[in-house]
């Protein structure tokens, strides 16, 4: 098993338990694979929740250039609820589970078929 299958193992196992979703593995390794090389970087693989300015990357980067979203409040607001679904008290919250929920939340799934 390489790492990126034991990262996403690791992250199918964030969704199932702080999560309570049951994930689309298919979906799962599109997404992990679309995060690139960030996911083996232990600061680049996580989101900081607390800090606006990477809330506000994940917006822009995410789902307004990769997801093609329109920019309004209510990115944000998945944002934060994927966020809170994940826990706020979570330190690690990864990258990849968070694009996962929004990729979810928004049915953007055809962006990675």
């Amino acid at each position: 098993m390489g790492k990126r299958d034991e990262l996403i193992a690791k992250y199918a196992e964030d969704l199932k338990t702080k999560c309570g979703m049951d994930p689309d593995m298919a979906l799962l390794t599109k997404v992990t694979i679309g995060c690139g090389p960030a996911i083996y970087n232990a600061d680049a693989s996580t989101v900081a929740s607390s800090q606006e300015q990477e809330l506000a990357t994940v917006k822009d980067n995410f789902l307004v250039k990769k997801l093609g979203l329109t920019d309004g409040p209510e990115l944000m607001e998945a944002i934060n609820k994927a966020v809170e679904t994940y826990g706020k008290s979570e330190r690690n919250k990864y990258r990849a589970v968070i694009y996962y929920m929004l990729t979810k939340h928004f049915g953007k799934e055809s962006v990675y078929a």
